[in-house]
């Protein structure tokens, strides 16, 4: 059964999504969370990193919606086949959460790159911030490692995907990968693998976070469909409403 150790709402700061908004989050900080328990809280729109579940709490602001795929309906689009295929040379190996040099130098370059491109902030995630928000233990946490066994040295990792599983969810949680691959469009690969990966286990929904229209980084979830998006921030004993993005007129 979850233990709570903290409750807080951060005051507003500068949003890291769309310039000129304010941003915070409400946190919860919790040990011993059930699988069942995690998906209580994901599908209001609760995500996780580590011990800590979060979501926006943002005053006057609405534009993080979490979003969750239909597995049972998706049916990929061109974009979507084609970085299915340009990956299908790829082999991907789904297990426990890992800390290792190899993973950390990933994430480096990767996020090095979006430094240069996207101007982000440098990171300086090393092996103890690394195990506490990607390889905390928690009995639903999965990754997804993508390999090159083509590459001359040996099998190489090209692309990471930090996920959760629970019975009747998956969650895609973080995903990483090696900018010289870029033009395999991994990203997009990764998430139609795991719709493939809950099919197979049986799992009626893949949730992507939050999709914010106004953010090119975050926009692109939009693209999964058939999907649904969440109705407000439902509190922990009210009943979650899902509703097709199709009934949305927002939605692109």
């Amino acid at each position: 059964m979850a233990v709570l150790l903290a409750h807080e709402i951060e005051a507003p700061r500068p949003c890291s999504y769309l310039p000129g908004r304010q941003a915070s989050l409400e946190t919860l900080l919790m040990r011993n969370v059930t699988p069942r328990e995690y998906e209580h809280l994901l599908v209001r729109g609760w995500r996780r990193f580590g011990p800590q579940y979060f979501r926006p709490a943002c005053v006057g602001c609405q534009e993080c919606v979490s979003l969750r795929v239909s597995v049972e309906g998706f049916q990929p689009n061109r974009s979507q086949r084609r970085a299915r295929a340009a990956c299908a040379h790829l082999r991907v190996e789904v297990g426990p959460p890992r800390v290792d040099e190899e993973r950390l130098a990933l994430y480096r370059a990767w996020h090095a790159e979006r430094e240069t491109v996207r101007e982000w902030d440098p990171s300086e995630l090393g092996e103890r911030e690394y195990s506490l928000q990607f390889a905390f233990p928690h009995p639903s946490a999965r990754e997804v490692a993508w390999y090159d066994d083509s590459d001359p040295a040996g099998p190489k990792l090209v692309g990471l995907g930090l996920c959760d599983e629970m019975p009747r969810a998956w969650s895609a949680v973080y995903f990483f990968y090696d900018p010289a691959y870029s033009r395999l469009s991994l990203g997009k690969a990764s998430v139609l693998f795991q719709v493939e990966l809950a099919r197979e286990r049986g799992i009626p929904y893949v949730y992507l976070g939050y999709r914010v229209l106004a953010c090119d980084s975050l926009r692109y979830k939009a693209g999964f469909r058939p999907h649904e998006l969440l109705e407000g921030r439902p509190a922990m004993d009210e009943p979650p409403h899902w509703r097709a993005a199709s009934q949305t007129p927002d939605t692109p």
